[in-house]
């Protein structure tokens, strides 16, 4: 069984499990305030297993499984035995960088809570797009496009939301993520950016 697969299991579990259990999803949900005050610092990770809701937990998953076991394969044959060591580290601390600049902007906000595996997702997302740009993504399974448009509109739309800020879902988390994706991608594989420039120029749109 691939990590992603193992991913995807025990986040639609726990997530599932905490739509009907307020105590473990507050315990478990990113609180900037608790974190600075009770030093809950745990809450970077936990918050990653916990959604919102079904519409949440499901575009998050299918995104991290049409695109995680690719990732997962890459890092085997770059790394071989660490390529796992190597994948979760993209998708964790993905989790954890991503959500660093909403704590220090609410840090202060008792009242501010996010939640979800964006920044991970996102991360590994973007660290497929640096590699294969021009692969389909396809939204809702037929409006399909090439990767680097939809991560330009995926961003664009995270700006948009996250300006707005309402709800538990932390849209600027996407950004951060994909940031933190391209960049770690970047390091580990360096072929894959003038790579990823190659297959721009050499993209039609008929």
């Amino acid at each position: 069984m691939s990590i992603t697969l193992i991913l995807v299991i025990i986040t639609s579990g726990i997530s599932y499990y905490a739509f009907s259990n307020y105590s473990l999803m507050d315990k478990m949900i990113l609180n900037p305030y608790k974190v600075t005050k009770r030093n809950e610092y745990y809450r970077f990770i936990t918050s990653g297993f916990v959604h919102a809701d079904f519409g949440h937990l499901i575009f998050n998953m299918l995104s991290l499984w049409f695109v995680g076991e690719g990732i997962e394969r890459l890092f085997a044959m770059l790394f071989g035995a660490s390529g796992t060591f190597y994948y979760l580290f993209l998708y964790i601390v993905g989790i954890i960088v991503s959500d660093i600049p909403t704590y220090l902007k609410h840090r202060n906000n008792s009242n501010y809570n996010s939640l979800g595996a964006s920044g991970g997702v996102s991360a590994v997302l973007f660290a497929a797009l640096l590699l294969s740009p021009l692969m389909d993504i396809c939204l809702y399974f037929f409006i399909c496009m090439p990767g680097f448009i939809f991560g330009i509109l995926f961003l664009g739309y995270s700006f948009y939301e996250g300006r707005k800020g309402r709800g538990y879902v932390n849209h600027s988390a996407h950004m951060y993520g994909a940031i933190f994706g391209l960049l770690f991608m970047a390091v580990v594989y360096p072929a894959a950016v003038p790579n990823f420039f190659s297959q721009i120029l050499s993209w039609r749109l008929f």
